[in-house]
């Protein structure tokens, strides 16, 4: 079985965080064996780690080029490895690879977090049989492997009651759920080292590679995250997992439109996101006449819209009976997404807009995000949009759950210069395709004051639309809200006989 992301990539850091791999710069049993068990036991539901056996460290971080390891030794510390790991309870073994790293020779161990935790190991590896005996939970507690504590203990037997959904088997489905062509692309657009050996592996021993399936050998089934990545027939398994766009220029729902983003998650994932920026974000360019620098903001930073969708799709529970929901209006972006926060996270935490979150809903979709790309690292969702707001001189994000924690909700507010008239009578905002708004505002306001009292057929005929938009409508409404405007007949808002005319205090 093969490690599933290259060593290059595990020492840039991008893909897998810091305190997931361990650095040591030679076969040391005691030590790395507690980290193996540490790794598997998975406190924090962050996917396991890797450790590199022949690479020196400097606070955390690799002294490179790597120190290596003599060849002659790697055959005896490979198999020392598994010898080791044995005295591990229940039985287990990390995923074993030679590798070469800057012309020298190193070791890498893989080390999921195993299925049958909480998992345990000596104390000592000394000749004393007594020593030996000796047995203790570890843990990680950011980079450091730690003997668990009575309350940790506690919480390991309380993890291992509750296995993530992702990580379960799926007892509806069957291997031939799962779609070999998809895996092999998905293996090749993250530049994994698996792709060439699996274009001749049968899908069997492909899957069992990715470790998606669990259960005994005569009865083998996909993991939920096999199926929700690997299965063409998403919805036959989980109807509801799928991404809603809906754009409402109108409170009342008139001339509301849905878009619909379904199959393998990151496949729906990328083509939401692209659709979002190809609808929605848009950039404008404000040039100042005292210098030569202009102004560049976008209605939305793409970056925040991007962290919070695969936030959502990460952390999302796929055993509610709704969908993610990305709402647009003329003034806010906001995803939707269920249930809310884990009750790790306290409310002041959100209304700072610090979530730090202790347990992960889905990490097994964590590790396959984070080797597309779209995740990075741990906790650095809301910092990374709250930054790009700032960036894009937004206002910052809004969060929004109820007190039962029951969804989770993120509202980005548009720019403001796409609300502001002096910027809209300059550059103009949401087109409405023949005119910017700011000029459409201007010339409604120049004809109430020159003919009075108009319908809304009277205005758009005027200002030369064959119908009433709807783009025409929401400036109509908003100068209705500001009080610019005015009905005639304000107690009976939908009579034949309405017209809308300067708010009297204009003419006082």
């Amino acid at each position: 079985m093969a490690v599933p992301i290259p060593v290059e990539k595990l020492l840039e850091g991008k893909i897998v965080e810091s305190n997931r791999i361990e650095f040591k710069a030679g076969w040391n049993p005691e030590s790395i064996v507690h980290t193996v068990c540490a790794f598997a036991n998975d406190i924090d539901n962050i996917g396991g780690g890797y450790i590199l056996i022949g690479v020196e460290e400097d606070r955390g971080m690799p002294i490179l080029p790597v120190k290596g390891l003599e060849l002659s030794s790697i055959d005896g510390i490979c198999k020392d490895i598994v010898n080791k790991c044995s005295f591990i309870e229940p039985r287990y073994l990390p995923v074993i690879e030679h590798c070469k790293l800057d012309g020298r020779n190193i070791v890498l161990l893989w080390v999921p977090g195993g299925s049958e935790r909480p998992y345990r190991c000596p104390v000592s590896f000394s000749e004393s049989k007594k020593d030996r005996a000796m047995r203790a939970f570890y843990i990680r507690k950011g980079s450091t492997t730690l003997k668990a504590g009575a309350l940790e203990e506690k919480e390991l037997f309380e993890r291992a009651r509750n296995i993530p959904f992702d990580d379960c088997m799926n007892m509806e489905a069957s291997i031939g759920d799962l779609d070999k062509d998809l895996i092999d692309n998905f293996l090749f657009s993250v530049n994994s080292k698996m792709y060439e050996s699996f274009m001749t592996m049968s899908l069997e021993d492909e899957i069992e590679s990715l470790r998606i399936v669990g259960g005994p050998r005569e009865m083998r089934r996909p993991l939920n995250v096999g199926l929700l990545f690997f299965c063409n027939n998403l919805a036959k398994f989980f109807p509801y997992a799928r991404i809603e766009v809906v754009w409402k220029p109108d409170p009342t729902g008139r001339g509301m439109e849905e878009t619909c983003f379904s199959g393998p998650l990151h496949k729906q994932l990328a083509n939401a996101l692209q659709y979002i920026r190809n609808m929605f974000v848009r950039e404008k360019v404000f040039k100042h006449p005292d210098r030569a620098e202009a102004d560049r903001f976008f209605s939305y930073p793409f970056v925040a819209i991007e962290e919070a969708l695969t936030n959502a799709v990460y952390h999302r529970s796929y055993q509610e009976s709704e969908p993610i929901t990305v709402e647009v209006t003329d003034r806010s972006l906001s995803i939707t997404s269920l249930p809310g926060p884990d009750r790790t996270i306290s409310d002041d935490d959100i209304d700072n807009l610090h979530l730090v979150s202790k347990f992960y809903r889905n990490r097994r979709i964590g590790d396959f995000l984070k080797e597309l790309g779209l995740a990075e690292a741990r906790n650095t969702g809301i910092p990374t949009i709250v930054e790009a707001m700032k960036s894009n001189g937004s206002p910052p994000p809004v969060i929004e759950t109820d007190a039962d924690r029951r969804y989770f909700r993120i509202i980005l507010q548009i720019h403001p210069s796409y609300l502001e008239e002096k910027y809209l009578e300059r550059n103009g905002s949401i087109n409405d395709g023949r005119r910017p708004n700011g000029s459409v505002r201007t010339a409604i306001l120049e004809l109430l004051a020159d003919k009075g009292a108009l319908s809304r057929g009277q205005i758009a005929h005027h200002l030369g639309y064959g119908t009433i938009s709807g783009n025409l409508n929401r400036i109509l409404k908003r100068l209705l809200d500001e009080g610019v405007v005015e009905l005639t007949e304000p107690e009976n808002p939908n009579s034949p006989m309405q017209r809308l005319r300067l708010a009297s205090w204009r003419h006082e």
